[in-house]
């Protein structure tokens, strides 16, 4: 028979596997409940790590958080190759932000000079140093710069590598699916449930779509470029994440709606943006289409911490487009908390009381 764990985390996905992992090496016991592990939003993520280029006009407190949690990235890889003995991806060979046109050109500049306000380390590039560092872009580049700081990982093996952490640590992963919290039999429930989450708390969490693409190089042979490349196309913008193993995933789309077909046109204008910037993409071999749902707020922060007039329910939701980058801050964040009962001073802007 099972014994009543101390915390019970709903969802198994990057987040709540990371819940999981710390609280268990803290010495709580602790039970998973998903009966897909790594299916939602992760299962499509590309994996950027991404704090500078993934800065925009408006969310500098969000930016803050970003960057806390990619500054946690390098020690939590290795804590977690260390206690899996398993390799996930993780690499550190920066990110190039590009325009294929002079307007393309001017949007990104737009955007990099108010990162570089913020003082983030973003550089601009000649389209000469472009191609220095990587040949297989298209002569075509007006220019861009490089976010040496902006890394990336395998969503997909990382769920792996977490849930074989968690399950060492001692959690218990249980497959049953969760309708109601009252179900959930613990001092302490958190959820991490992504799109789940509204049915489960009345949270305003919303599903946002998001079609991606995954290439393959010829002779499953690394792809032509290390960097992640993204970039503005006639307009288009894609990222381009190439994989040690011969993959390179492509997107995203980001539609306000809930279903998860792949559209014709999605993977046409991908492709397009995708193969302007980097040519030889055409000789790639296209192996998957999908879309998922990502979990975004009224104001795309994710939401963490205690829910009001819910006594021991922990949110952990919310993180819309950047679920894998604040992977780290969000595990020691909340398990913080748990074992403490003490707030750390970053959670404040993320409650849930600010939507009450």
């Amino acid at each position: 028979m099972l014994t009543r764990p101390d915390v019970a985390v709903v969802g198994a996905g990057p987040v709540g596997l990371a819940i999981a992992w710390r609280c268990a090496t803290r010495g709580l016991r602790v039970a998973v409940h998903d009966p897909a592990p790594g299916s939602g939003a992760s299962r499509v993520a590309a994996g950027m790590l991404a704090p500078v280029a993934e800065a925009y006009f408006g969310e500098r407190e969000l930016t803050g958080l970003l960057t806390e949690s990619a500054a946690r990235w390098p020690g939590f890889a290795a804590e977690l190759a260390e206690a899996t003995g398993t390799e996930f991806g993780y690499r550190t060979d920066g990110t190039l932000v590009v325009g294929l046109t002079g307007d393309d050109l001017a949007e990104a500049r737009r955007l990099w000079s108010y990162q570089q306000g913020l003082g983030l380390p973003i550089s601009a590039l000649r389209p000469s140093q472009l191609r220095e560092r990587e040949p297989a872009l298209t002569p075509r580049l007006r220019g861009g710069a490089v976010a040496p700081g902006d890394h990336q990982v395998d969503p997909r093996r990382l769920v792996d590598a977490l849930r074989t952490a968690a399950v060492r640590a001692g959690a218990t992963l249980l497959p049953g699916a969760v309708t109601r919290l009252a179900e959930v039999d613990a001092p302490v429930v958190v959820v991490a449930a992504g799109c789940g989450t509204a049915a489960l708390t009345g949270l305003p969490v919303r599903p946002v779509k998001g079609q991606v693409l995954r290439l393959r190089a010829p002779d499953h042979r690394p792809p032509g470029f290390r960097h992640v490349i993204r970039g503005h196309a006639d307009g288009e913008p894609v990222y381009l994440v190439p994989r040690a193993d011969g993959e390179v995933v492509l997107g995203a789309t980001v539609e306000e709606r809930a279903d998860t077909e792949v559209t014709a046109g999605a993977v046409l204008r991908l492709l397009r943006a995708a193969v302007d910037l980097v040519p030889e993409l055409a000789e790639y071999a296209l192996t998957e289409a999908t879309a998922g749902l990502r979990p975004g707020t009224p104001d795309n922060a994710p939401i963490l911490g205690p829910l009001p007039d819910r006594p021991g329910v922990l949110a952990a939701t919310g993180h819309h487009r950047h679920g894998i980058v604040l992977t780290p801050v969000t595990a020691d964040l909340i398990t913080d908390l748990i074992v403490t009962g003490r707030p750390d001073p970053l959670l404040t802007p993320y409650t849930a009381d600010r939507f009450h």
